[in-house]
């Protein structure tokens, strides 16, 4: 049988298009060699794996789904339980606005938490939207079932610790310029502060960590309001005005020393607002106090060397509330031991380790959760064979924590389908590594 013959046939030609007419050209007046130095020297500042700095941009639902079934829970997960219960509360109590506008809210919010790229923002920041929630609708809850308004408590302890009525004494002198400089911490930055420390904090320190200091400021301002409304006192200027008589639900609130910052200013910006107050005997704790502390142990955390000037602005705050008629001291040494408690959970199982080498979040390869473990293997082999290493991809407050990583190292992985868009590490890349060492 003779053999087939095959034929080289020849290879077809393409030619370039031509355009009737050519666009104009603008000459580049950066010289070609600068240009790429440039490019070389911006690709080179980025971290190889700078994806754990990364931002979600999904639009597509079903991906938070998918994350959110692969999810593995934990009781650390629990807090969304107590959120629940504190918004339900809230709810059941509010008399405004209407059902129409609440469920409108509430569905605007489940699309955003279904969103991923939306979710990112919104998860983390849930605490701080059930503490305002909690905080507004305080003032619903019927007189008959709250507790008694206890009058003498903190003028007595404030005798009792530090021998007289500090909040009398500071504010027994009174001038238009220490009014300014009161108003501004208490009535400005109060409000913008929180603000601005996350913006520094998310620019220049470690990934996740606006999302710790935002739920850690949120359920500090929820654990403040609760004991708020059971342990109700009256505060200063309620002793200005009405001496140490018996207090009752029906009296309403005191810019008190803003009321000077309203006449200066010639419009009622304060006296208003305060007066109808949703919480008119939440002296105890300050959480003006509280807030400033923990702003001040966040960004101290940071930046070490800005810790003079942040707790310079905490007692910047602690001066402005005495002079104010707003709280007494022991009302601000509570609130700050509050925030204490707060940031040192936060610290020891969920806040990532500062890098001072990297001056960005885009430069972190790597993040670290919690305390510096006191075993001195850290970054030794053995870490690889420890099943703790392990993690699940999860919410800020479950990474890191103390029953899922033990080490306190952290891979970077890129898994864009984890339940809050960022992920440290993976049980794959582990696995992996375990395999090449045992090769």
């Amino acid at each position: 049988m003779p053999e087939p013959k095959y034929y080289a046939s020849s290879s077809p030609i393409f030619t370039k298009a031509k355009i009737p007419f050519s666009w104009p050209s603008i000459p580049n007046p950066i010289p070609r060699r600068y240009r790429r130095r440039l490019r070389s020297k911006f690709r080179s500042a980025q971290s190889p794996a700078s994806s754990i700095a990364s931002l979600e941009t999904s639009f597509n639902p079903a991906d938070t789904i998918r994350a959110l079934r692969s999810h593995r829970w934990s009781y650390y997960d629990g807090h969304y339980l107590v959120l629940m219960i504190v918004a339900i509360f809230s709810l059941s109590v509010s008399q405004a606005p209407g059902p129409l506008l609440k469920t409108g809210a509430a569905s605007l919010l489940m699309l955003a938490l279904l969103v991923p790229i939306t979710r990112q923002f919104f998860l983390p920041v849930l605490p701080i939207f059930t503490w305002l929630l909690f905080f507004f609708n305080a003032r619903f809850i019927p007189a008959e079932y709250r507790p008694h308004i206890w009058v003498k408590v903190l003028p007595a302890l404030e005798n009792i610790f530090y021998g007289a009525n500090l909040s009398n004494i500071l504010s027994a002198h009174q001038y238009v310029t220490l009014d300014v400089l009161a108003c501004i911490p208490y009535g400005l930055l109060h409000y913008g502060g929180p603000f601005f420390w996350a913006g520094l904090m998310f620019l220049f320190g470690p990934p996740k960590i606006v999302s710790v200091f935002a739920q850690t400021f949120g359920y500090l301002n929820i654990l403040g309001v609760a004991i708020q409304l059971i342990f109700p006192c009256s505060p200063p200027w309620y002793e200005n005005l009405y001496g140490l008589a018996p207090a009752n639900y029906s009296i309403p609130g005191s810019p008190a020393g803003l009321a000077r910052v309203d006449q200066l200013l010639g419009f009622d910006m304060y006296t208003t607002k305060f007066t109808s107050s949703p919480l008119v005997f939440g002296a105890f704790p300050s959480l003006h106090s509280g807030n400033a502390v923990l702003e001040a142990l966040f960004m101290s955390h940071c930046f070490p060397k800005l810790r003079p000037l942040v707790f310079t602005y905490a007692m910047w705050m602690w001066w402005a509330t005495m002079y104010l008629s707003h709280h007494y001291a022991v009302d601000l040494v509570g609130g700050a031991f509050l925030a204490a408690i707060a940031f040192y959970i936060a610290k020891t199982s969920f806040l990532p380790r500062m890098q001072m080498d990297k001056a960005s979040r885009w430069e972190y390869d790597y993040i670290e959760i919690g305390d510096a473990p006191s075993k001195g293997y850290e970054y030794k082999l053995s870490v690889l064979g420890n099943d703790d290493f392990r993690h699940d991809s999860s919410d800020e407050w479950t990474i890191g924590s103390s029953s899922s990583i033990s080490s306190g190292s952290r891979s970077p992985v890129d898994e864009s389908q984890s339940w809050e868009g960022e992920t440290l590490a993976s049980q794959n890349s582990d696995a992996e590594l375990s395999e090449i060492i045992v090769r």
